[in-house]
């Protein structure tokens, strides 16, 4: 049995390994079963023999020598033939030549393992060294490679160094020009991103300002009016007194077509019918009537359409003016105050700034004797001066509306108002805002330019054909001299036509029945025959303001008596 076949018995002796074949595997000692001679002579090659003896039939292991005579003879399991195998350790190779038929040994005799170390020289029964069969070395020429063919490895070409470096250096380069044009192509996108924003700013401006060809605005319009249908947002605010008792009237007009804000101020004097349909004057419209009645009454007057009423306290007022930290506006004259030998609370000059208080004294300050239109323009001046210092924006606007807890009208909701003061105050930030004050005659009536100049202009009030279901509206001017125009009044609205207002006119003899609309002109017949005067009466003419039909009593008109 091989002694290799026992590798886990730890009381087999285990062999001893002597080297490495050409495959990596030990070769280990095998064990002398024959009887060695007492004395050899020393053969470095003779472990490796064992070694290739032991390790079984190995197609390149070496042959042993031939036997020498005098030696018992050792069993070769490659005896048959001979091969000339490589040394591991020189390069070389040994011959080894075919042994002759051996004799069978006598019983083995168990002999001490040969020392590792090399026998001396002269060792009795070793053959001299001149005799031994030593193999030719074999010439570095046959060899199946040489190190010169390796020579680049040891000696690395001088060269490689710089053409790596030009490679890296093409490469760099090529990477920088690509990025270079990468940049250039996002510059040129981004120029023009913004040429056609900006060409498209331009564009929207031009035609929101009416400057672009085809568009109306304010560069399209002359006084104000533009040549198209115009958007307006008209507000109407009361402005109560508590401590005098007395009231005034102005309406906030934002024109979102043409960008343009204006406050236009309402005489208490101007004539307006009440919600029976009497005439009446807008200061007793507005204690009588209240804010609906009134807010009918005024669009009826003017033609238009009044979204909402803002009802404005003094005391809200002044809190109004401290939330915006004060007005600076120009004022007319000096207000004293209430105290004796106090300091006047406003003074009389350009650019002076008034807090809340001081605002309340000048926008109610009439001096005795003064025209009421005075008073409104400095209510006017205030207005402008809160807009001018009020919050553009329809959120923070609603915060101050809110934070002064005022009681309004359920036509006009706090964000509402906030929405529509913030649009005003963004025109008056700009100057693009004016102050109007609405022409009213003696008589309280609307004077011949009133129509044009506020009323068509700036609240795009204007005489249309009346609608299904709308009732015509009729004014009353009275020149009779009999104080007819309340009987005219009670006769129309018998007759179901609206009675706008009334006010009295220069003494005449005939009586006439005005229209400025063809399209009136039948309304115009209809009234004539209610009033029982006679159809010559009927022409075109100019009504007052925004009316259908304004009649004018002489002194032909007779009072109808009591039935």
């Amino acid at each position: 049995m091989n002694d290799q076949q026992h590798p886990y018995d730890p009381y087999y002796p285990q062999p001893q390994i002597i080297g490495y074949d050409e495959y990596g595997q030990p070769v280990y000692q095998q064990p002398q079963t024959q009887q060695q001679p007492p004395a050899q002579h020393y053969d470095p090659y003779a472990g490796q023999q064992q070694a290739q003896q032991a390790y079984g039939y190995d197609p390149y292991a070496q042959q042993q020598p031939a036997q020498e005579p005098g030696l018992p003879p050792q069993y070769d399991p490659y005896g048959q033939q001979g091969y000339a195998y490589p040394s591991y350790d020189t390069g070389q190779q040994w011959a080894a030549q075919p042994e002759p038929a051996q004799t069978p040994a006598p019983a083995p005799v168990q002999a001490a393992p040969a020392a590792p170390v090399a026998a001396p020289a002269g060792v009795p029964g070793q053959r001299p060294a001149s005799e031994r069969s030593v193999p030719p070395r074999q010439d570095e020429d046959d060899r199946a490679y040489r190190t010169e063919q390796f020579s680049f490895i040891e000696e690395p070409d001088e060269d490689s160094e710089d053409v790596i470096d030009w490679l890296k250096f093409t490469e760099s380069r090529s990477e920088r020009r690509e990025e270079a044009r990468r940049r250039g192509r996002n510059r040129i996108v981004a120029l023009v991103v913004v040429l056609v924003l900006a060409v498209a700013g331009g564009v929207g401006y031009l035609w929101s300002a009416g400057l672009f060809p085809g568009s109306s605005g304010p560069g399209s319009e002359g006084g104000g009016a533009a040549t198209g249908p115009q958007q307006r947002d008209t507000i109407v605010v009361h402005l109560h007194d508590l401590k005098h008792g007395t009231t005034s009237t102005a309406l906030l007009v934002d024109n979102t077509t043409t960008r343009q804000g204006t406050t236009v101020l309402l005489p208490n004097s101007v004539v307006v019918a009440d919600a029976e349909g009497a005439g009446t004057t807008l200061g007793k419209s507005v204690e009588d009537d209240g804010s609906g009645g009134t807010r009918e009454a005024i669009g009826n007057l003017l033609g238009t359409k009044i979204t909402g009423t803002w009802r404005l306290d003094t005391p809200y007022l002044e809190n109004l003016v401290e939330s915006v930290s004060g007005i600076e506006i120009d004022t007319d004259t000096d207000v004293p105050d209430t105290k004796k030998g106090a300091e006047p609370l406003v003074r009389k000059g350009e650019k002076q700034t008034l807090n809340g208080r001081a605002a309340v004294a000048y926008a109610t300050y009439r001096a005795p004797g003064e025209a009421e239109a005075k008073q409104l323009q400095r209510f006017g001046a205030v207005m402008y001066g809160v807009l001018r210092k009020f919050s553009s924006d329809p959120e923070a606007a609603t915060v101050t509306i809110e934070t002064l807890q005022q009681i309004l009208d359920p036509s006009l909701p706090e964000k509402d108002l906030a929405a529509s003061l913030a649009r005003l105050a963004e025109h008056a930030k700009i100057g693009d805002y004016k102050t109007a004050l609405l022409p009213v005659g003696q008589d309280g009536a609307l004077t011949e330019g009133a129509s044009d100049s506020v009323v068509k202009d700036i609240l795009g009030g204007k005489v249309t054909a009346p609608e299904a279901g709308e009732v015509p509206r009729v004014s009353v001017r009275d020149g009779s001299g009999k104080k007819a125009a309340e009987a005219a009044r009670i006769v129309l609205i018998n007759g179901g036509f609206t009675f706008v207002g009334g006010a009295d006119a220069e003494t005449r003899e005939e009586s006439q029945v005005l229209y400025g609309d063809d399209a009136q002109k039948a309304t115009a017949v209809e009234v004539a025959k209610t009033l029982g005067l006679p159809a010559s009466s009927v022409g075109k003419g100019k009504p007052s303001g925004t009316i259908a039909v304004t009649v004018v009593l002489g002194r032909d008109y007779k009072v109808p008596g009591p039935r």
